[in-house]
């Protein structure tokens, strides 16, 4: 591993704490993202930011103006490369409080994502994975959103699926 990785790193998770520290004394509302990023093949695709640990669900931030479905389709072009999908399914939403911040956050299906992981500041990795074989360290909150809003829209691993088919 190159000194670069690590000095990396420990830059954007101070730039991430400050960024914190001032959301403490603003306690400002903000607007989010999230995306259940599928590929043709059915498969997930994940982030590894450079500022916090684990695999996560592509995401970011919108101004309050911004159309959350234009939202969703800018950070995906910013953080995985998106080329083409389907039209984003908007699947739930919800409120977020995490250090002082309040977050209304949507959170889109994306099917059909035809990506090219780009090199960036903020995302460290981009990946695939088959829904039965979700990473280890997934975040917490990631698996629980993953999950929750999989079983609302009735998509379920290939292997469930095939499991279903043969009964």
């Amino acid at each position: 591993m190159t000194l670069a990785r690590p000095l990396l790193r420990l830059a954007m998770t101070t730039a991430q704490r400050l960024r914190s520290a001032c959301w403490f004394v603003r306690r400002p509302r903000t607007f989010g993202v999230h995306a259940i990023v599928l590929t043709p093949a059915g498969r997930i695709v994940l982030v590894r930011h450079t500022y916090v640990p684990g695999w996560r669900m592509p995401s970011g931030g919108r101004r309050e103006s911004e159309p959350p479905a234009a939202a969703i389709l800018r950070e995906l072009r910013e953080e995985i490369g998106l080329s083409d999908s389907r039209p984003p399914e908007a699947i739930g939403d919800f409120e977020h409080i995490l250090n002082h911040r309040r977050d209304h956050v949507d959170v889109y299906l994306v099917r059909d994502a035809i990506y090219r992981p780009r090199r960036s500041l903020e995302i460290e990795e981009t990946a695939d994975f088959a829904l039965d074989a979700l990473p280890d360290d997934l975040g917490g909150s990631s698996r629980r959103q993953i999950d929750a809003y999989l079983r609302a829209a009735s998509i379920r691993p290939a292997s469930a699926s095939a499991a279903a088919s043969t009964e």
